[in-house]
């Protein structure tokens, strides 16, 4: 009876149609499932993914078959490169008449003074009420690590944004408290106050060394 209480998603690589297919297959097996609720193309990091993706072959036309024979629900895309190539991503969807359902990004404290996916990718999101899955708000730790932002106000920041989920880390008992406890203490940030965490990270993110 678990299958029907909880969303289930997973990525795929793979970008040609073949590919696609293999793997989409051996996730169902593994899940033991008959339907995945939200897969993504996993890590569109370079500028060729879409065409590829999107092209003759590509995994897009496994992906709308897949959906259409009830194997997938929603159809979404992951990166966390380049802003630049999340909007082609999502332009070359829109050119083949398509709109995804999810696209995930990573968002944090660092993001705004380089390359900001919030300032590019999020508003175009927004607007097509496309869900924004945002991952690393603590860019895989090095912000509390580094003692520049403890990690709850790394988590308020991330929750702040205009996205529908917030991708913490679960890998032990302390990190899932530390996301209860800032679920907890949340509340809606004023612009002083973002403006106040972002004060404290641009020294250190100002070359784009954390994501």
């Amino acid at each position: 009876g678990y299958r029907k209480k909880v969303f289930l998603m997973t990525k795929i690589d793979g970008q040609v149609k073949d590919a696609y297919e293999k793997q989409l297959s051996e996730s169902l097996q593994r899940l033991r499932t008959d339907v995945i609720d939200l897969v993504q193309f996993h890590e569109v990091i370079r500028m060729g993914d879409p065409d590829r993706i999107f092209g003759p072959g590509g995994a897009f036309e496994a992906a709308l078959a897949a959906r259409k024979a009830g194997k997938i629900r929603y159809i979404g895309f992951t990166g966390h490169r380049e802003p630049d190539i999340h909007l082609k991503m999502l332009n070359t969807g829109f050119k083949h008449g398509f709109t995804f359902d999810a696209v995930q990004m990573p968002l944090n404290v660092m993001d705004p003074h380089y390359h900001s996916f919030a300032e590019k990718v999020v508003p175009v999101c927004v607007k097509h009420g496309i869900g924004v899955l945002g991952m690393k708000p603590l860019a895989d730790g090095a912000i509390p690590r580094n003692n520049v932002l403890p990690a709850i106000d790394c988590l308020h920041y991330a929750m702040n944004l205009p996205t529908s989920v917030v991708i913490n880390g679960c890998d032990s008992m302390e990190r899932l408290n530390q996301g209860l406890e800032a679920v907890r203490t949340f509340k809606p940030m004023s612009e002083s106050e973002v403006a106040a965490l972002l004060k404290k990270t641009a020294k250190v993110a100002a070359n784009g060394g954390r994501e």
